[in-house]
């Protein structure tokens, strides 16, 4: 993997790429008002688009001749899907979400469940169900060679914290149980994860601060 490769995008501004080994590519950008990322992974002639926010003539571009597979929605918040029904339209992509989340979404084509995998290019994507922020939030986990995971956590995962929950206790409780038990006691430091809003971080730069994330309250 690149070394160069550090995360940080603005809209307008120059893609980051990063090599995954094995073939697989990363191109992350940021689009809309909001400042959404989305995440282009590409294998060969494939590829794989994971929240398509805002900006459909900036992704569109992004994905090139090649078009998408697929394209991969990681929560029913508005800002996440913008440009979903324009992309899917030129592409073709199938369009997948989770189930809970799915009837808020305006295109969909087939749902995900908790441990269902989504492929490209002969790589393979774990979908783990993260509930808090969404009922139907996923986080898609994939191992380069390696052996170094890489999550791409929509809004379920922060640098500095987990998702929003607007103060809801039990949201909170569920969203924070599944990030540790589902997230940090299943993948190791090197984790490096890719969040759906801003900068990048590893597991192992944000373990120490689980306790003090729980005791906030946010």
């Amino acid at each position: 993997m690149s070394n160069e490769y550090t995360g940080d995008v603005t809209r307008g501004g120059t893609p980051a790429v990063r090599d995954l080994g094995g073939g697989l590519t990363l191109t992350k950008v940021s689009v809309g008002p909001m400042d959404n990322n989305a995440y282009l992974l590409r294998a060969g002639t494939e590829q794989l688009l994971i929240d398509a926010a805002n900006d459909a003539g900036t992704l569109l571009a992004l994905a090139g001749e090649s078009g998408l597979r697929t394209v991969v929605t990681t929560h029913r918040h508005q800002d996440h899907w913008v440009a979903l029904a324009e992309v899917v339209q030129a592409t073709g992509a199938a369009s997948l979400a989770h189930t809970d989340d799915a009837p808020e979404i305006p295109v969909v084509t087939a749902t995900l469940s908790d441990g269902d995998t989504v492929e490209v290019g002969g790589h393979t994507l774990e979908v783990i169900h993260v509930v808090g922020h969404t009922p139907g939030s996923v986080v898609l986990a994939y191992r380069d060679p390696g052996g170094r995971a890489h999550l791409f956590t929509g809004d379920s995962l922060f640098p500095g914290g987990v998702g929003n929950t607007r103060k809801n206790k039990r949201n909170f409780e569920s969203l924070i149980n599944d990030v540790e038990h589902k997230l940090f006691d299943r993948f190791g430091d090197d984790t490096w994860f890719y969040p759906g809003h801003g900068k990048d971080s590893t597991l192992g730069a944000e373990r120490s601060h689980l306790p003090e994330w729980r005791a906030r309250g946010w």
